[in-house]
């Protein structure tokens, strides 16, 4: 039972890609069986698809606020997979600018496959698109039109070019105050290396999501003298 619900669920996610349009059957955070599923079916649940009513509903007036300056049709909505937490497939979403949307696809697959742990991924709007709760639960995201913290510009994130990962354990650090956000990431900000075992990893520069988003034009955060924001990747 449990094999055919997953095959009509990659089937769906099939028919609505080709149409341009998310499936109504797609849940966000959804963990999956991994034995259950085919390469074939894993690939359809790697999609970029143009913003659809249902998802610019959720977006309006948090992530895409009255005064937004990025048109729609610049934006792509993305069903990712990915390892959480505990190591076990689980369904991603993203909103990013088009211009990275292929990029992302390429880099998570890479990152699923070699088994990388994502805590969760959902759109910052389940947070009414307050940044520091997102970050604070650990969820990825790109897209919220937002200016920088403590400035008066607009941000990466503003036009979907720039994406958190991992935020909780991969924190921003302003060395001059040592203020770090979020603020519950305080305990991840220092002593960055990698142990065995560790279930998500410290992104540094040996680290496989650094690399490939190196390899595909991305800069890094963590290379910044202040602030050192080791969530953040943008692209220029």
């Amino acid at each position: 039972m449990k094999k055919t619900i997953h095959i009509l669920f990659a089937l769906i996610c099939t028919v609505c890609a080709a149409q341009g349009q998310p499936s109504a059957n797609w849940q966000p955070g959804k963990v999956l069986d991994a034995k259950e599923l085919k390469a074939g079916d894993i690939n359809r649940l790697f999609t970029a698809e143009p913003i659809s009513d249902e998802v610019f509903a959720r977006m309006w007036k948090k992530s895409y606020k009255e005064n937004c300056t990025v048109p729609r049709n610049e934006l792509r909505y993305l069903h990712v997979l990915h390892a959480n937490k505990d190591g076990k497939p689980q369904t991603g979403e993203l909103v990013c600018n088009k211009a990275i949307a292929d990029d992302l696809l390429d880099i998570f697959r890479k990152l699923y496959d070699a088994g990388y742990r994502i805590e969760k991924m959902l759109l910052v709007d389940e947070y009414n698109a307050d940044d520091e709760a997102s970050m604070a639960d650990n969820n990825t995201s790109c897209f919220n039109f937002r200016k920088i913290a403590g400035i008066n510009t607009l941000s990466r994130h503003s036009r979907g070019m720039a994406i958190d990962i991992n935020p909780l354990t991969n924190p921003c650090l302003y060395p001059k105050t040592g203020k770090v956000s979020p603020k519950a990431g305080e305990p991840y900000a220092h002593n960055r290396r990698n142990k065995q075992g560790q279930a998500l990893r410290y992104i540094n520069k040996s680290d496989l999501c650094y690399k490939l988003f190196m390899q595909h034009g991305f800069i890094w955060g963590g290379s910044w003298s202040s602030p050192k924001d080791y969530q953040h990747f943008e692209k220029r």
